[in-house]
């Protein structure tokens, strides 16, 4: 019984033992700084008032600081890590746009190139050539449309010369559009600065070509010089006076002075004879005459009028009746033989009627036809 008791005893001291020592050891140790007046006092403050709601969990300033210096750092490193992989590929997309657009120059100019552009250019130069003497063969042959199919050659000339160089820079040479375009810009600086009396030449005549004071087959007069317009060319006019001599004229002279044209386009033109007449002779049948002569003449254009005038002058001292006879040809290259013609059969009629008498001839100027 006794061994009884003091066992009992023994068991009801350790149950009271376990009582006392496990809520103790349930407890989280509370370090000195929590046990300070200041964290009392802080804590004090996160006490939520009545009716509020307590917060889940409570994280000391220390560690608050420093999970927010973390965050920062992770977030800058991520800032700076997307602006690099945005760089690089800003970098990979502009080198691929730079190798795309470079331009891939795979033309050289050879030997070959350059003597079939030779051989070109000069079957261009004689097929302008025979294809100008056809059309002016056909001009002469038919003379109803003769001064428009000369009007036509200048235009057909131009428009050859560049066709045929479009074919030696397209199909022969075959540059790219940036070469062409650069030596085209070179060419153009280089002409403009050693040929400007050239290309003055060369607008002039693009000038005459669209203005048009003048064309192929007209009778121009420019200082001295009389003649038909035979040609109109990128840099000069010519033309053939009426002692078959063929002078060329810089358009740049044409452009800037005065130009008479006889014809202005039309086939016939009108042609003036002058007679320097004594004074005492009959005007009515002087008149009679010229009018007569002129219209018998195989030159004549009847559908325009035949106009004789007088004038009285003073040469050499003496008073004399100058007699003009306005008429109008059939075509522009009959003028002189007209004017010829004309005086011819004047002078043999005075002489027969006696209206003047030779010493009176030889005292007074010689007639002298003109064109108007």
């Amino acid at each position: 019984m006794t061994q009884v008791n003091g066992l009992n005893k023994i068991i009801l001291i350790l149950f009271f033992w376990s009582l006392l020592i496990v809520p103790v050891l349930g407890q989280t140790p509370v370090s000195p700084a929590a046990t300070s007046p200041s964290s009392i006092t802080k804590s004090s403050q996160t006490v939520p008032a009545a009716g509020q709601t307590a917060p889940s969990s409570s994280v000391t300033p220390g560690t608050d600081s420093f999970n927010h210096s973390l965050e920062t750092d992770q977030s800058s490193n991520s800032t700076i890590q997307t602006k690099s992989q945005a760089l690089k590929k800003g970098q990979e997309t502009l080198l691929t746009t730079i190798s795309e657009s470079k331009p891939q120059v795979e033309w050289s100019l050879t030997i070959g190139k350059i003597v079939w552009s030779i051989i070109f250019i000069f079957i261009s130069y004689y097929l302008i050539k025979y294809t100008t003497q056809i059309l002016e063969t056909i001009s002469e042959r038919w003379e109803n449309t003769r001064l428009t199919i000369k009007r036509l050659i200048p235009f057909v000339r131009i428009f050859q010369w560049i066709f045929a160089t479009y074919l030696v820079i397209v199909g022969v040479l075959s540059p790219p559009m940036e070469t062409l375009l650069a030596l085209t810009a070179s060419a153009g600086l280089a002409l403009g600065f050693a040929s400007q009396d050239i290309l003055k030449n060369i607008f002039g005549g693009i000038m005459i070509l669209m203005d048009r004071p003048f064309q192929t087959g007209d009778k121009i007069q420019v200082k001295d010089h009389y003649g038909e317009v035979v040609q109109i060319g990128l840099r000069t006019v010519r033309i053939v006076t009426p002692d078959d001599s063929l002078v060329s004229i810089p358009n740049s002279d044409l452009v800037n002075q005065a130009v008479s044209n006889a014809n202005n386009g039309a086939s016939n033109c009108q042609v003036v004879a002058e007679f320097y007449l004594p004074l005492h002779i009959d005007l009515i049948r002087v008149k009679k005459i010229a009018h007569r002569a002129a219209v018998v003449s195989q030159y004549v254009y009847l559908n325009k009028p035949i106009v004789i005038i007088f004038k009285n002058e003073i040469h050499q001292g003496k008073s004399l009746i100058k007699m003009r006879v306005k008429a109008y040809v059939l075509d522009i290259r009959f003028e002189f033989a007209f004017a010829s013609e004309i005086t011819e059969i004047v002078l043999q009629e005075l002489f027969k009627r006696a209206l003047i008498s030779s010493q009176e001839l030889d005292s007074s100027p010689l007639p002298s036809p003109i064109p108007a």
